[in-house]
């Protein structure tokens, strides 16, 4: 008994020391948070309940971001950059001005987390003391919440949807109406137009390059494929997530470095949300313009391509479900892009962290990368495993993304202090 009651005894020292170390991971992966980034997280979770889709997601936040920015800068006066015209505010509260930034922009964009939000917002008040300074800055973070919703009130996403299916008349086609046909509509917020960065077409169907295209997903992309290994199935489930908050856990691993200031991180976000905002924009403009098919239509029709080495799978499935809009180029390989080039340009040659996040398509599952190239690289390899993109569909996005992106950094002077 004395032996079992001393194992028992070293098993709960040895649970307690585990716990000790796992609060003690997580506090420090939250120690050198702001204002910015614990809102960041907060409006990422509203906009995932409010189930509004991907696309308005992205949109909602990169305006809930240029609010924050904005707002942020007025108080400090740290940078040269501004997307509308507001009057200096030194003195006033930060945290005040960032809350009611996200208040009033989150209220607008997801009208059906008011409850959500409007909590959130009253906790965060009741934290700072009151007076003029908390005041001044409820009123800068009202006033570019209201400037930012107003210079992007026409800005398209609003537009009617009209896409017209290809067919002829009496035949049948399945009636799911692809997505978001006038994303491509919108204006951007760095871009001159949707097309600026339009790529080159596809490749032609009687090029090697489609044969080792169409036989690498074919081979890896299976629902049932045995040439997928453990790993890959594992970083095909993660990337099937498609809600942004997946890429701002990776941004909040650099917004989280210590010594940053707060107005970097306001600055970051903002960079980070309109590039990928843009690259969404110019992915469906390319998407709809070229209408390429995707794996399993081509997989299923192998025999009609013209080209003897793609061999026709009649019952080809891929790994996850195949997203209602053309295949060409891949979102997520230009939203990845977009963001993890925003970023190297913010830390330069300086040490890049480990990068973190977690997907809520994997179950909440973590994963880290120790380099931004290495995340921008999975990606693309992850939409071959889920069997809904070609290997070139992925580098092209990739490119996009990374011209999207230096307009970014150039716009808000990434980088500089």
């Amino acid at each position: 008994m004395e032996i079992m009651q001393i194992i028992i005894k070293c098993q709960q020292a040895l649970i307690g020391v585990v716990t000790i170390f796992s609060l003690t991971m997580i506090a420090s992966s939250t120690a050198n948070a702001d204002a910015v980034t614990d809102w960041n997280q907060r409006a990422g979770d509203i906009v995932v309940k409010a189930n509004i889709g991907p696309l308005p997601a992205e949109r909602a936040l990169a305006i809930v971001h240029a609010s924050v920015y904005e707002a942020v800068n007025a108080i400090t006066q740290r940078y040269s950059v501004s997307n509308v015209t507001l009057d200096a505010a030194p003195g006033a509260s930060v945290d005040a001005a960032v809350a009611a930034a996200n208040h009033v922009t989150l209220i607008k964009l997801v009208p059906s987390q008011q409850s959500a939000i409007s909590s959130a917002y009253q906790a965060t008040l009741a934290a700072i003391p009151d007076g003029t300074a908390k005041t001044a800055g409820i009123a800068v973070g009202e006033k570019a919440a209201a400037a930012i919703l107003a210079l992007r009130t026409d800005d398209g996403a609003t537009a009617g949807e009209s896409y017209r299916p290809i067919t002829r008349a009496g035949v049948y086609i399945p009636t799911v109406i692809p997505e978001a046909p006038q994303w491509m509509q919108r204006k951007p917020w760095l871009m001159t137009s949707p097309s600026q960065f339009r790529p080159a077409p596809p490749p032609e169907l009687n090029s090697e390059l489609w044969v080792r295209d169409y036989n690498e997903v074919k081979a890896l992309g299976g629902k049932h494929s045995q040439q997928r290994s453990a790993e890959q199935t594992e970083i095909a489930r993660f990337w099937e997530e498609v809600m942004p908050p997946i890429y701002h856990g990776i941004v909040r691993s650099i917004a989280n470095m210590p010594g940053r200031e707060i107005t970097q991180n306001a600055r970051l976000f903002a960079a980070v949300t309109q590039a990928s905002d843009d690259a969404l924009i110019a992915v469906f403009d390319a998407k709809y313009h070229y209408g390429f098919w995707r794996p399993v239509t081509a997989i299923r029709n192998g025999d009609i391509d013209g080209n003897d080495a793609t061999e026709r799978e009649a019952s080809w499935l891929p790994f996850i479900d195949t997203p209602m809009h053309p295949e060409y180029p891949c979102a997520h390989c230009i939203v990845s892009a977009s963001v993890g080039t925003v970023l190297q340009a913010e830390i330069g040659n300086g040490q890049t962290p480990v990068l973190t996040t977690i997907s809520a398509a994997a179950g909440g599952v973590a994963r880290s990368w120790k380099s931004i190239d290495e995340f921008m690289q999975e990606v693309i390899n992850a939409r071959i495993y889920d069997g809904v993109h070609y290997r070139n569909s992925g580098n092209t996005g990739f490119d996009m993304g990374k011209q999207i992106a230096n307009l970014a950094a150039e716009k808000y002077q990434l980088g500089k202090q």
